[in-house]
């Protein structure tokens, strides 16, 4: 098959399209023909080697998070499935490999796509909704009457998380350029600052949660616009004890990790409030839950570009360029 595949961390080509073999399902997997693949800055750094101390995959590998596509064959244990089925998903961590024409999943990663969106608006949802509903709901306890502060609105993440907490009835904040406002505020930002002309933390106070994506300066003026007991919740970095605790990681990288949040952490015990790291995780039940409020209209997608897999290098190039407005998708079929 077809696949996008990284031969070398830090390689000077960036990755080729060329030949590996199609998986075969496992007993508890689908394969999936894929129709589309949505374009994260998580597949740049991958690539790079960012997350190799947490996440190191064996070169060759394919890289790709998000699906969006057709069953093709299913695994003897799997019920929820069958050969035909609109799905979409987040493969988990070690697992991914979503730029080629197939991929296995496993069954539990796995939703039935929502019926109004096309494969490539599906494609685009897995890795950001996931993200969004494990930062705000799992994590954040965000409800009705709260104050959310989400960086960068107009971006992958924040688009999906903006609509997120404005069902949950939270009062939603957010920075983008002012070339993006009115695409902010259409999706129910409540207060909306130009980061190139405003500075957040002079307009921001009292907030009780922050779901922050950017640089560690940011980050420490994040700090300081939620109240006394208040959350920040970081999918940037860095990470923290907790995290490392939960993946397993060995005691150098438990070492290592509670040295980079260290200065973060003691600056939220001084402010009262808390820090913690998100690596979101693949799950299929959150995803389907995500696929009732699409099918209801309550979120909707945010596509900026679709480009053809044979312009995979220049959809990755354009996704790090910062300018995209929502998600970027391959279309493979």
């Amino acid at each position: 098959m077809k696949a996008f595949i990284i031969d070398k961390y830090k390689s000077k080509d960036g990755g080729r399209i060329g030949q590996m073999p199609e998986p075969e399902p496992q007993a508890d997997e689908v394969l999936i023909e894929v129709h589309a693949a949505g374009i994260n800055l998580l597949d740049s750094k991958i690539r790079d080697g960012e997350f190799k101390l947490i996440l190191p995959y064996k070169t060759p590998f394919v890289l790709g998070h998000d699906v969006a596509g057709v069953v093709t064959k299913v695994g003897a244990s799997v019920q929820q499935f069958k050969a035909g089925d609109e799905v979409y998903a987040r493969p988990a961590d070690h697992r991914i490999g979503t730029f080629a024409e197939f991929i296995a999943v496993k069954e539990t990663d796995v939703a039935i796509k929502p019926k109004k969106l096309t494969m490539e608006e599906a494609a685009s949802i897995p890795l950001v909704g996931l993200t969004a509903w494990q930062a705000l709901i799992e994590k954040g306890k965000l409800n009705k009457g709260r104050k959310v502060f989400i960086q960068a609105g107009s971006g992958g993440v924040g688009t999906f998380a903006i609509q997120l907490a404005k069902h949950l009835g939270a009062t939603v904040a957010t920075t983008t350029s002012a070339a993006n406002m009115e695409l902010v505020k259409s999706l129910g930002a409540d207060v909306v600052i130009d980061y190139r002309k405003d500075d957040f933390e002079k307009v921001l106070h009292g907030y009780d949660l922050v779901l922050n994506s950017q640089d560690s300066k940011t980050l420490e003026k994040s700090l300081r616009v939620l109240k006394p007991g208040g959350k920040l919740i970081s999918i940037s970095g860095p990470p923290d004890p907790d995290f490392a605790k939960e993946i397993g990681a060995p005691w150098f990288v438990k070492l290592i990790m509670r040295l980079l949040s260290v200065g973060v952490r003691k600056k939220a015990k001084r402010l009262n409030v808390s820090f913690s790291f998100l690596f979101m995780k693949a799950n299929g039940d959150q995803l389907k839950a995500i696929t009732s409020l699409i099918n209801s209209n309550t979120i909707k997608p945010v596509m900026d570009k679709v480009f053809p897999f044979k312009s995979i290098k220049e959809a990755m190039d354009y996704v790090e360029s910062g300018r995209a407005k929502g998600k970027v998708v391959v279309r493979i079929k």
